[in-house]
């Protein structure tokens, strides 16, 4: 069966090499490097582009991201896909570990805990996605993650647990 949506939407966009962050891990502390991309001397990565998040603030131990709910962000209920919510709260929560690390030192997500609130349409204005590390180790950091809508209600929490280790840069 063949399906037509009248009237017809389409979506491009475009994105810089993410080689030359990459370049740049293990070189610069994470809060010079986050705050490179945002200051435009770094390109954002490409996941930004790919669901459009819009403003990033970066301070020691928080982050805060910013994304206008679209059709494109839709799941077939006619709501934001959780995995687009998801992507907001695991950005948030491991950025703001990463504005912890010296250089030398990196990290990847061990997990992501999500709890749903409500859902998220067009309707529900700009989201904020504020992440906050509580407790960084030596091996470890835990975060967590609050989206809030633009009426500032809570759509969604996280808690992230984060891996550190040393990094040998090329």
């Amino acid at each position: 069966m063949t399906q037509t949506q009248e009237p017809a939407r389409s979506r491009t966009f475009t994105w810089s090499d993410p080689a030359a962050n990459a370049a740049q891990i293990g070189r610069r502390s994470g809060i010079d490097l986050l705050r490179a991309m945002i200051a435009g001397e770094l390109a954002a990565p490409p996941v930004m582009h790919l669901i459009d998040m819009a403003r990033m603030e970066a301070d020691e131990g928080r982050v805060a991201v910013e994304l206008v709910p679209q059709e494109f962000h839709y799941n077939p209920l006619g709501t934001v896909h959780g995995g687009v919510i998801s992507t907001l709260l695991d950005t948030a929560a491991a950025c703001a570990v990463h504005t912890t690390l010296p250089a030398g030192v990196g990290y990847t997500s061990l997990d992501l805990n999500v709890k749903f609130l409500r859902p998220v349409t067009v309707d529900s204005g700009t989201l904020r996605c504020e992440g906050t590390v509580l407790q960084r180790g030596r091996r470890t950091a835990l975060a967590e993650a609050r989206l809030t809508d633009a009426g500032n209600r809570l759509i969604a929490h996280a808690t992230s647990t984060c891996l550190l280790f040393p990094l040998n840069p090329a």
